[in-house]
Parts: C-alpha cells; structure tokens; sequence
C-alpha cells in the first residue's frame, strides 16, 4: 500500500483561462489580444507547475473559463464565486479546510521553494495569516489558518493601496500576520519583460521575448 502523503496546507491558484480578450487586456497596447493570452497561458503554466512542485500541499485551481491542455494533474478544479474579485476570493477559501494561502497568475517567477517558505511562515505557531505585497501596491499571496475568517471584507481591490488595506483589515481582525517578501506581478507589458528577464529560462520568458520579436517585425526595428 502506498503511504498517504502528508498536506500541511493548500494552495488555491485564482486564475481565468487564458483566453484572447478575457485576460491580461493591459498589456494591449503594445499586445494584441491574442498576444496577451499568449503570455498569460505562459504565466499560468508556469505558475501551475510551481504550485504543482511544491511539497505536502493540497492544490486547487479556482478557475473562471474551461480546461484547456495547459492544466497538470494533480489539481483539484472549483468554478470561481460569481461577483467582484473580493467575492472570488471569498468564495475560494469557502471550498476548503485548514490553512490555505491563494495566489493568481501574474507571478510566474514563483519557486516551488518561495511557496514552500510561505505555508511554512503560515504554519508557525505564532501566525494567524500571511500577507506578501508587491511593487505595484497590491499583493500576491495572503494565507489564512482559519479559511473562514472574513479578511477581504471593505479591501478595496486592484489599487495601489490594495496591499496596504488588506494589512490593515487582517490586523482589524486580530490576525498575527507575517509578512513575506515582496514580488514584482505582471499587470502591463513592461512588467511582463521585467519579470521576463528574471526568469530567463522560464516558459513565461520566452513567450515575451517571442511576442517582442513579432512587435518589431511590425514596427521595422530591431529586436
């Protein structure tokens, strides 16, 4: 008989199907809409694969959209709660049990070792929540031990001063909340070379340095 593998945590990845016209819409312009679905399909492969690699978790994919042949095994597939993105949030940490942690698709330098440190920072005995900001002002990872608490209620979603609301709400609610390292996400077409060329092997990388090639056959310069 084979063991029972052990899951300290799950990891929720709030994604909407890579399609043209439905995601990533503000890299266009430079992108078109097909071009931008093409390195969002990247940036969630990449970030399913990590999700995928890191050990002793349980894995869901909270999806807005239909399966394509981008989603691995392994995953178990909600629908997303239908409203604003604090509903969807919401309503992914409702469909499961113990400590949980969501992330989207706009991080696809993730590690299977970051994602790892981060159950492990929301596993201490002293942690009621985990928050990791970016950049940009908002943030890319918040863990919950108890899924149930009502953390994005009054978080105003999507601005620069996301992150800083959200830190201000988990602390309103009681909630010890370690904070862990700041990332950079992709929201327009000069992140998404930023993060790019970070991660220069990655799947999500040569998916933009191809889309940059396809822009300067356009535009007559070099690449």
């Amino acid at each position: 008989m084979t063991p029972t593998t052990r899951r300290d945590a799950t990891l929720i990845v709030l994604a909407k199907a890579p399609v043209a016209g439905r995601v990533k819409t503000r890299l266009c312009p430079p992108c078109t809409p097909h071009q931008a679905a093409t390195i969002a399909r990247a940036a969630l492969i990449d970030t399913l694969a990590a999700v995928a690699a890191t050990p002793r978790v349980h894995r869901v994919l909270a999806l807005d959209g239909e399966l394509g042949s981008w989603m691995p095994t392994g995953f178990d597939v909600v629908p997303q709660t239908a409203g604003d993105l604090a509903a969807r949030l919401t309503g992914a940490f409702a469909r499961v049990t113990g400590p949980a942690l969501v992330i989207g698709m706009d991080t696809p330098q993730l590690t299977p070792g970051v994602l790892r440190h981060a159950v492990d920072a929301l596993l201490s005995p002293t942690v009621d929540a985990v928050l990791g900001h970016t950049i940009d002002g908002g943030w890319w990872t918040l863990g919950l031990r108890d899924p149930g608490v009502p953390a994005f209620t009054g978080v105003p979603m999507s601005t620069p001063e996301t992150g800083r609301h959200q830190a201000a709400r988990l602390r309103s609610l009681g909630l010890r909340t370690h904070a862990l390292a700041v990332q950079m996400d992709v929201d327009t077409y000069a992140d998404a070379r930023a993060v790019a060329r970070r991660i220069p092997a990655s799947r999500f990388a040569r998916s933009v340095r191809a889309v940059e090639r396809q822009l300067s056959l356009e535009l007559g310069v070099p690449a």
